[in-house]
């Protein structure tokens, strides 16, 4: 066994444990991505369809302005019925002019992310009205509940942006956004998730962070620092705030992720194939007005193709059909040359093992597609009602252990163990080889939450199950937090418009 002295020695005087290499944790790669649920033919069959159901059918625009920009590229327009058919000719040239890889910047550049290529980056639930903890219970989401999840997510290396994790519902919708995103750049130095719910909304939030990174408006302008995610309301029709969205963060050059709501045997036809068909028309649309705005526009292909419970209509997320989407949802994305988004979700009411399986059956779906950016990967409960501080705790400590697992098995004669296994005889062991003792302390990862003690230790120390232990953790966690540094003059310059912003009213969401 390895001895205690050598262990003291190792730690030195401090007798800290040295800490294991966690860069992984902060831009990992995804080599496992490329799966397929679709041949290479059916991929091109579904493609193909969807340009001729948005040349021949068209999807249902709101909003005029969306609607002008459309006519003016060149598609077809009924202003009687706001329906806009895109030629197949027309899509494939807008397309064409996506990037395929991006960097999406944050305030402290450590945490700027690469959208694309074999990277993938997590981001935590988003947008759930409720928030939950063991202590508090379920209850209408807080700003200080808001607070607190991004504090979480800041000091979490294995989460890569802030998303407004739970709705702050006792502030007025006119300030929400005001003070959702102040909060998001002070506590935080990754980047942020802005709501798009009309003009003046985004442009407050867009000068908020404009002041937060210390930029030029050319500045801010010349690269996406921000991002939104737009739903499209299916089937077939995009409403006046999200044509809003699109055309302020593409005209901006801010990311924005177009995701259909494709429900199969609601929103969706009740087939596999037809669901995933009608996300694809929706996301080509709305992916085609962002480079009409503006050519080039960082943009991401939404999937979030599931299914409902046929018999109470309910959405039902982790399921084998959502993964099975998700795998497809990536070969239909790689075939447009469009970063992709997908999630780790569930529709379990509370922390159990339900939610942990289907939690991972989504991810593991999400990951085999080769996605770029998974959302709602650590909190989201209740089909996303509910934002959970103990599943935000569980979900992280499993997105650890996933992006360890995604690390490449680096090969050489030191790490073969050559003298190693030259100096153990048959039979014997490895404790103690020089081999060993120079790597032990950092070789394997540890987890933060879950347990290796055997049922006597567990017992001893009071029986808790991971839930409970997760309760305990959220709290230490935002006990250890520090407020991450931010320039003198950006703060006052931030604090200043929000000051007067809030004096001024704000903005009301436009619909």
């Amino acid at each position: 066994m390895v001895e205690r002295a050598s262990r003291e020695r190792r730690r030195g005087s401090t007798g800290e444990r040295p800490q294991r290499d966690r860069s992984a944790l902060a831009h990992p790669r995804n080599p496992y991505g490329g799966a397929k649920a679709l041949s290479d033919d059916e991929v091109e069959h579904i493609h193909r369809t969807a340009l001729a159901q948005l040349e021949q059918q068209g999807v249902k625009v709101l909003l005029q302005e969306a609607r002008a920009l459309f006519a003016g590229a060149g598609a077809q327009v009924d202003e009687d019925t706001f329906m806009v058919r895109i030629g197949a000719d027309l899509a494939e040239t807008l397309l064409s002019t996506i990037p395929s890889e991006f960097v999406l910047h944050a305030r402290n550049p450590e945490h700027s992310l690469h959208i694309g290529g074999d990277s993938v980056v997590f981001f935590p639930v988003g947008g759930p009205p409720y928030a939950s903890s063991r202590e508090t219970g379920r209850h209408p989401g807080t700003l200080a509940d808001y607070r607190d999840f991004t504090r979480l997510t800041q000091r979490s290396d294995v989460l890569h942006a802030v998303m407004p994790t739970v709705e702050a519902q006792d502030v007025p919708l006119n300030l929400r956004h005001l003070h959702t995103i102040h909060t998001a750049l002070v506590d935080s130095d990754k980047p942020a998730t802005l709501f798009a719910r009309g003009h003046g909304p985004v442009a407050e939030q867009f000068e908020l962070v404009r002041l937060g990174h210390g930029l030029t408006h050319e500045e801010f302008l010349a690269r996406p620092h921000c991002w939104t995610n737009i739903n499209t309301n299916s089937p077939r029709q995009l409403d006046i705030p999200m044509s809003m969205g699109i055309i302020d963060f593409a005209r901006a050059g801010q990311m924005v992720i177009m995701t259909p709501f494709t429900l199969a045997g609601a929103m969706a036809p009740v087939t596999l194939a037809g669901a995933l068909l009608l996300q694809h028309l929706e996301a080509v649309a709305a992916l085609c007005l962002a480079q009409i705005v503006r050519p080039g526009a960082p943009v991401a292909y939404g999937a979030f193709t599931s299914n409902v419970e046929m018999r109470s209509g309910a959405p039902a997320f982790g399921t084998p059909e959502s993964m099975r989407a998700a795998i497809a949802s990536g070969q239909l994305a790689r075939r447009i040359g469009v970063p992709l988004r997908s999630q780790a979700s569930s529709t379990s009411p509370t922390a159990d093992a339900q939610g942990a399986y289907e939690t991972m059956t989504s991810l593991m779906g999400a990951l085999l597609g080769g996605t770029h950016i998974v959302m709602h990967s650590a909190g989201w409960q209740e089909g996303g009602l509910t934002a959970s501080f103990e599943k935000f705790v569980l979900d992280v400590e499993a997105l650890e252990i996933v992006v360890e697992g995604l690390r490449p098995v680096l090969v050489d004669d030191a790490e073969l163990a050559l003298d190693a296994l030259a100096e153990v005889a048959p039979g014997g062991h490895f404790f103690g080889t020089a081999h060993t003792m120079a790597r032990f302390e950092t070789a394997f990862h540890e987890p933060s939450l879950f347990t290796r003690q055997n049922i006597g230790q567990w017992t001893e120390e009071g029986s808790l199950d991971a839930t409970a232990r997760a309760s305990r953790l959220h709290q230490r966690w935002l006990d250890e937090y520090v407020q991450p540094p931010m320039p003198a003059d950006h703060r006052a310059a931030l604090d200043d418009y929000l000051a007067r912003r809030v004096a001024a009213g704000g903005s009301m969401p436009e619909s």
